[in-house]
């Protein structure tokens, strides 16, 4: 341990939560100590940051739209690079997603995709053992022993020769750990994420020829872009690591953030390598950010596509913002996955992804997100074939021009009952399986995670709140939302069956989804809420404390 980690150790955590025999692995008196270090010293500045975000929404609701800053003017204009990329993320063409649970972790790494990133965050659900589990997998596959064998089938699951590169989400910035407290207060579980992580894994990532490599969600401005990264050089110094070795790609999927590409690259630009095309989070944050202006009203979720409007804005300048700066543009997530037992429904599904990835490899993106390891193919052979180099950081895209007016142009298009009814079912049924601890879950030939849902209650909140009109002349109205979502709560009751149901936790889900629709003030996350649900019964007493 280094002598600036021995100053440090005084603040320790408690861990209010069952002590699994392997979780003394990750929860060390040292590891903690480290994190409640990082607690101490930036928890304070992402409180204040969080509630900057809030103070910013007050001027929206109030008719301010975002646009570019014109203090940091000069950021945009003049010019700089990025520090530099490692050799194993210069070629980044496929990357998968997917959560902290063993086995997927392993199928990902062995999907043939570039980048593999593994996330505490959309796709899982932060139960205390998901979170836990999920650094013990991360421990094990530094260190090169990541297997699993299923207890039922007994099939093997191993790690090939050549696997993906590993990069790590950690949860939001707006997220707690209602199970580690410091001072008798759940601390950032950003923090907690990261520093776990790092803490026992960086020295081996090392020796293994890879780093320490992050991917940074919902982020929404530079000053939030700037405390990551004094919390990346200060570990770096606490660490002993040398300054730099830390590495990220920021996810763009908040509005405020794509008026801020520029500003965020160069607050984090000795540790950043690229920027994300965060779709569907993007979607929501466009709803929450100025959902409350009729100009902005949007059609059905599957209308709103990344070839028009706000959402192509966005992607074009991602790509040439990044290749400006020497980093990397990556483009967003494809949520089809094989439809078996119905071949013509399966080769849609994946010629979707096709034209979707043709899409971003035209417009210059450098690499691409699939949520299923079938899908690792389809997007190589698009990208192989339009991008046969490692990368388009040569395509600087100077032929676009894109201001405020583009970031925010709608989507036109219409609102439907069918997508009223799809928003509830989906909702619904995420937020059910998020609650038993399922973060990723495939719901009608997609992959849902919490970005879905999160558009699935946002969108009929907006229609609800702008008093919207339907395609067939009905107004979208709480007596109409409650008339559909008692049919389609019969219709999956008797889809699932009783047992099913209940044990899915539907009706506590249909009752805070509900509750989030209906809402005068939009809620910032329904992860929040639900949280606080999952966790209600296990909050109490200590069970055990870093210091015993």
């Amino acid at each position: 341990m280094s002598a600036a980690l021995e100053r440090t150790t005084e603040p320790t955590l408690d861990i209010i939560a069952p002590m699994k025999d392997l979780y003394a692995r990750v929860l060390t008196g040292d590891a903690l100590a480290f994190v409640a270090d990082l607690e101490t010293r930036f928890g304070g500045r992402r409180t204040d940051l969080m509630e900057a975000r809030a103070v910013r929404q007050k001027r929206f609701d109030a008719g301010e739209l975002p646009d570019f800053l014109p203090e940091t003017k000069d950021i945009r204009e003049s010019d700089w690079k990025i520090l530099g990329t490692p050799e194993d993320l210069k070629d980044r063409r496929v990357e998968i997603t997917g959560p902290v649970d063993r086995k997927m972790m392993i199928n990902a790494f062995n999907s043939g995709a570039n980048v593999f990133m593994t996330d505490f965050e959309d796709a899982s659900s932060p139960t205390w053992e998901n979170m836990i589990d999920g650094q013990i997998n991360l421990m094990d596959y530094a260190r090169g022993r990541l297997e699993f064998t299923d207890p039922k089938s007994g099939k093997e699951y191993r790690m090939n020769e050549q696997t993906a590169t590993l990069k790590v989400r950690p949860r939001g910035l707006h997220m707690t750990e209602v199970h580690a407290e410091l001072n008798g207060q759940p601390i950032s579980a950003s923090l907690f994420d990261f520093g776990l992580y790092i803490y026992h894994n960086a020295s081996a990532l090392l020796a293994r020829g890879t780093g320490p490599y992050f991917y940074l969600p919902k982020m929404e401005s530079h000053f939030e872009a700037k405390l990551w990264d004094d919390v990346f050089t200060y570990t770096e110094e606490v660490l002993g690591l040398e300054h730099g070795t830390i590495k990220t790609t920021v996810l763009i999927e908040a509005l405020p953030a794509a008026f801020e590409m520029d500003e965020i690259l160069h607050a984090l630009k000795d540790h950043i390598v690229g920027l994300n095309c965060g779709r569907w989070d993007y979607i929501f944050s466009y709803i929450k950010r100025i959902g409350k202006h009729a100009d902005y009203l949007l059609p059905d979720r599957s209308q709103v596509t990344m070839g028009e409007a706000f959402l192509k804005a966005y992607s074009l300048l991602l790509i040439k913002t990044c290749h400006r700066r020497g980093a990397h543009a990556m483009g967003g997530m494809a949520a089809q996955i094989p439809v078996k037992g119905d071949e013509a429904a399966n080769a849609a599904a994946f010629e979707k992804v096709r034209a979707d990835k043709d899409r971003e490899a035209a417009f210059g993106h450098d690499g691409t997100w699939v949520a299923h390891p079938a899908l690792v193919p389809v997007a190589r052979d698009v990208f192989d074939r339009l991008m046969p180099q490692a990368n388009q950081l040569h395509r600087t895209r100077l032929d676009i021009e894109i201001g405020q007016k583009e970031l925010l142009a709608p989507h036109t298009g219409t609102i439907t009952e069918h997508g009223v009814r799809e928003n509830i079912r989906v909702g619904i049924q995420y937020l059910g399986a998020w609650l038993t601890g399922r973060g990723a879950v495939p719901l009608y030939n997609l992959m849902e995670d919490a970005a879905t849902a999160e558009i699935s209650r946002t969108q009929i909140w907006q229609q609800l709140k702008l008093s919207a009109t339907l395609d067939d002349g009905r107004t979208v109205t709480q007596d109409l939302v409650r008339d559909l979502y008692a049919d389609e709560m019969v219709k999956l009751r008797e889809f699932l069956g009783p047992t099913n149901f209940e044990d899915g936790r539907l009706a506590e889900a249909g009752r805070l989804f509900l509750d989030l629709v209906f809402k005068d003030e939009l809620a910032e996350f329904l992860t929040t809420p639900a949280y606080e649900l999952m966790t209600q019964p296990s909050t109490g007493s200590p069970q055990f404390k870093a210091a015993e």
